[in-house]
Order: C-alpha cells, then structure tokens, then sequence
C-alpha cells in the first residue's frame, strides 16, 4: 500500500466531517484545500487555522487552505476532489464543477443521505451529474466515525467501496494511518444504503430513550432497524454482507446508542416533546431528517416493508404524535424475524 504525498487534494464542505477529513490528510503530508460557501470560515482557516463552527477547538495544519470559489486553475492542480457536503446540495455543488472536471480526477464521496425528490444515492447523483465513468470509479467513505474523536486520535476503522478496485485501495492509501484504519470493499451501494438509513433509525432510537424506554427497547430497535436497511439493500442490489461490516452495523450501533449524533438527538428531543421546529434550532441540521422522506418515498417505490421509516415520516412531516408512532410499531402483526 504506497502513499502517494504528491497527491492535492480539494474537499468540498467545511463541516465536521469535511474539516475531520481534511484536517487528517493534512496531517499526513497531503497538501489540502478546502472548499466553504462562508468567508468567515475561509478567512479564519487561512489566518487563524481554526474553523469557527467546526472542530473550533482544533488547530488546524498549515498545509490546509481554505478557498470560498473553485475555479480551472484549483481543479486543475488537484489529484483528489472529497465530496463531503450534504446529500441534498450534492448535485448543486458537483454541477458547479462539470465545466472544469477532467478524468484524472478521483472522486471519494462522504455524504450519507438520499436525495428527496429524485430518491437517488450519492452515487446517482454523481452519475447524473459528472457522468457513468465518473460514477464507476468513484469511490465512497463510511464506517463508524464521530469528526470529534478522529481528530483526539481515538482508534477509528471505516470503509472505503468501489466498484474498482484500484479506487477503493487508492482511498486507503490516502487515508490509512495508526488510528485511522481503513477496509476497502466492492459494494459501494450496501455502504450508501446503510450510511443513509442509519441516521433515520437513529432519530428513532433517540426518541425511544426520550420517551424513558431502556435497553431492551433501544436494542430491539437497532436489531429491527438493521433488518429494515437490509430490506432496502438487497431491493437495490446490494450484498447482504455489507451490513454486517463497519459501514452497516458499525455505523448503526454507533448513530444509534451517542449524543454526539445530531440525529439521535433530534429524536431524544422529539421524544421529550419538542415540536420539530425547535428541536432543529437547536441541533441544527440533521441529515436523517431530509433522508426519512425521501426513504418514505423510496420505500413505496420499492415495496419494501419499513415500518421505523415510515413511523419517523410520520412523526416529522405528519405531526404524528410520539407515543401513537411508537404504538404504531408495538401493534404491528407478528412475523419471522427474518424476512426479505
């Protein structure tokens, strides 16, 4: 596994996990711009090196510059394009970038997320946008991986998927390190589908343990809800496998069972009775919150049977109360655990 230290690198998003990203390559050599829509960030980056929403704690390598405008000249001197913005300003932000792409370009993806509307995955949209090559070799990053404990160095294990292989072990060279350790996989679609729907059972798990409910509950819930993202997987191709890894049941436990998740949060909060909009002024934004409606729209699509889906739909855009969502689940017929 040889590092490539010539490689630059441009990540697009100045976010937690967008900072955690760049602020990890930069630290091993890798020489990183990072892309933010606000020139307050940007300008504090540069001068300061720290992000003054994100990780602000943190100080920041020298080898990290920050830029608000992408233009040929970046993209022309880049390697590696990082796509860690939101799911659903993904196609705005990559559309910006078609006029300059060129095919030497690697492009990782971070995002987790469907898109409401289109239901499609990251890799859909980068299909659309940047084209099928493009899309084939891009390669997709997920696992269990809080921004705040990668950056203290906390042993970490995520997985890097492709559909080439030669990607997939490229972005574990890029990220690999002592604390960092990085899984290459082939199933590019089991990662974005369990990266997605995990934060949508994770508002659910958060508004059991606001609800009161305790262990037995909270466990019973993870184990239903991974079952419900394999329904989903294996409906759009993926390996069952895949769910049993880092990016599947890693993830899962992990969104699922920690405050530091925003969207265990929004759900703890609803589950104490807080309407939607003021739990989202105070937690700020959620990507399983978008990603529970278009999973909704998704799972009818499909037919796919998702009853924890369609209960969180239910409760964010229905004003469906807590207590009937929950009651909505424990009445529901019994069946084999296991069914696809």
């Amino acid at each position: 596994m040889t590092e490539r230290l010539g490689d630059k690198i441009l990540v697009l998003g100045a976010g937690n996990f967008g900072t955690c990203l760049a602020q990890h390559l930069a630290e091993k050599g890798y020489h990183v711009i990072i892309w933010s829509r606000s020139q307050e960030v940007v300008d504090s980056i540069n001068q300061a090196h720290k992000n003054p929403k994100y990780l602000s704690t943190i100080n920041l390598s020298p080898r990290l510059q920050a830029t608000k405008i992408i233009d040929a000249a970046i993209i022309d001197a880049v390697d590696v394009v990082i796509q860690a913005t939101p799911t659903q300003t993904m196609r705005e932000v990559l559309s910006t970038l078609k006029p300059l792409w060129h095919s030497s370009l690697l492009l990782i993806c971070a995002a987790k997320g469907i898109e409401v509307g289109s239901l499609e995955m990251p890799s859909q949209i980068i299909a659309d946008v940047l084209g099928a090559s493009v899309g084939e070799r891009a390669a997709f990053i997920s696992g269990p991986s809080f921004a705040s404990e990668i950056m203290s160095r906390q042993p970490t294990a995520v997985t890097a998927a492709s559909r080439s292989a030669k990607s997939a072990q490229r972005v574990q060279s890029l990220f690999h390190s002592a604390h960092f350790r990085v899984y290459t996989s082939d199933d590019p679609v089991g990662l974005e589908v369990a990266g997605a729907l995990k934060n949508v059972v994770a508002i659910a798990a958060g508004a059991c343990v606001g609800i009161g409910f305790q262990m037995n509950s909270r466990a019973a819930l993870i184990t239903r809800g991974l079952s419900e993202i394999m329904r989903f997987g294996v409906a759009l191709g993926a390996n069952p496998i895949t769910f049993n890894g880092l990016s599947g049941v890693g993830d899962l436990f992990l969104t699922c069972t920690s405050e530091k998740s925003r969207n265990f949060s929004v759900g703890y909060k609803l589950g104490q009775g807080l309407p939607i909009d003021k739990v989202l002024a105070e937690v700020g934004v959620a990507e399983g919150v978008a990603t529970a409606k278009a999973a909704h729209d998704l799972a009818i699509k499909l037919q796919v049977d998702a009853p924890i889906v369609n209960e969180v739909y239910s409760v964010l855009y229905e004003n469906k109360p807590i207590a009937q969502a929950v009651m909505g689940l424990l009445t529901r017929e019994a069946k084999p655990e296991v069914s696809f």
